[in-house]
């Protein structure tokens, strides 16, 4: 009997089969990427999860923690002992591979291009730094809605800004059980925010990703067989939304919303559309989180800076020198989410009016409008998780916000401005 040949053998070793959907470029990684956060008590929870990854997943793990930068880097040999995947402390420019762990060195931010990691010189003095934040905001951006973010036992909310854009992405975001954390602040923050898709303890995290990963995707099918097998089913989806919420979602981009149902199949591991929709009827709570996943709120303190700076330097000032004094200017913000843009415009009004000097005295009213009603609530509120600092000069923060135990509440002087309300542009539209 002939023996076979070692390059044989070599072939037959077996191979990862769990692939996400491939709707990324062609330059962007083909296999899962998950973003792992994690700072106090977060060693136990890695040595936890790690450990309970099977050999061949196919994905691959970007750790993120907190670590002190005056001391040399042992987190990846701490963590080798725990896994059989190779351990690599990044360096700069490193490539991402399957079935390996890659771990942050201290003293720097991290981000992701095209499936590389890239290491930056902190910016942020060192109280103040938000590694996991800035590390998951790039996943977000590169690998989009295969994107995976993980939070695990930590103080403060490093990382909650980071999940909002993988779930505005529509990738999925894990959290660790709060219960099991050494030190639940990181974990209630994502869970308080509404950003958690999956709450488990750290050693079951693992297995509630692969069984997210092997769901049936629906994107990849042809377009024939979405309109003859899945259209009735989403139809019949949007008739209990718009039983269920009074909102009708027959004209939303189908893509999007056949993106979004699918990620709520796969965090149930339900295969069928048709399935779905009778999980719908019997779990109203579903209806909620799909109603809420829809209408995913991703907004940040004066995003877009360059807009920023042109409506305070030319718009605001035009205005005012166009306006009789004491006159009341008026804007609208809609689709204002959780408040931060709204507020932001009413620090730039604010800034200009101290910076023009105009003669006479003006104000400024902002309407701030939209469908979720749970957000506009927590935008009255004015309070923000620490995270915004990211996006805040100090200067503002200090001129402008209210330091509290955790986060920051913007001053009474611009809440005041500012009117809060839930609408729905299409059934309840504008005044004029």
């Amino acid at each position: 009997m002939k023996k076979k040949s070692s390059s044989s053998r070599r072939q037959k070793k077996p191979v990862p089969t769990i692939r996400p959907e491939t709707s990324a470029s062609p330059a962007s990684a083909t296999f899962p990427i998950v973003g792992i956060g994690a700072s106090a008590g977060g060693l136990e929870a890695l040595d936890q999860f790690l450990g309970r990854v099977p050999t061949g997943s196919g994905m691959a793990f970007v750790i993120v923690q907190h670590l002190d930068p005056t001391r040399k880097g042992m987190m990846s040999e701490l963590l080798q002992r725990v896994t059989g995947m190779k351990v690599i402390q990044v360096k700069d420019r490193t490539p991402v591979r399957p079935d390996c762990v890659y771990v942050i060195p201290p003293n720097k931010d991290m981000s992701i291009l095209h499936g590389v990691l890239y290491l930056l010189e902190p910016v942020a003095p060192r109280g103040l730094r938000l590694p996991i934040d800035y590390f998951l905001r790039s996943l977000a951006q590169d690998q989009e809605g295969r994107s995976i973010g993980v939070i695990l036992s930590g103080m403060g909310s490093d990382g909650t800004l980071g999940l909002r854009a993988i779930k505005e992405k529509a990738g999925v975001v894990l959290v660790q059980e709060p219960a099991t954390a050494k030190f639940d602040s990181m974990p209630r923050s994502a869970i308080d925010a509404g950003l958690a898709d999956i709450v488990a303890r750290a050693e079951e995290l693992p297995g509630k990703i692969l069984a997210y990963l092997q769901r049936t995707p629906l994107l990849v099918r042809t377009e024939e067989v979405l309109e003859d097998k899945a259209q009735s089913a989403l139809e019949k989806v949007v008739i209990l939304l718009r039983a269920h919420t009074g909102n009708d979602f027959s004209f939303y981009k189908r893509n999007t919303l056949y993106r979004r149902i699918e990620r709520r199949m796969g965090i149930h591991q339900i295969r069928k559309m048709t399935a779905y929709v009778r999980y719908l009827q019997e779990n109203s709570q579903e209806l909620d989180l799909l109603f809420k996943e829809l209408l995913i709120g991703v907004t940040n303190f004066f995003r877009d800076p360059s807009a920023w700076e042109q409506l305070s330097a030319e718009a605001i000032p035009a205005l005012l020198a166009s306006s009789p004094p004491g006159k009341t200017l008026r804007a609208w913000v809609p689709g204002c989410s959780t408040g931060e843009e709204a507020y932001s415009l009413a620090i730039v009004f604010k800034e200009a009016l101290e910076e023009v000097k105009p003669r006479g005295k003006f104000s400024i009213q902002i309407f701030a409008t939209d469908l979720d009603r749970d957000a506009i609530e927590k935008a009255r509120q004015g309070i923000f998780s620490a995270n915004i600092a990211a996006d805040i000069s100090e200067a503002r923060l200090k001129r402008f916000f209210t330091k509290e135990e955790h986060g920051y509440r913007v001053r009474k002087e611009i809440r005041e401005m500012v009117i809060f309300a839930p609408q729905n542009l299409i059934m309840d539209p504008p005044f004029t």
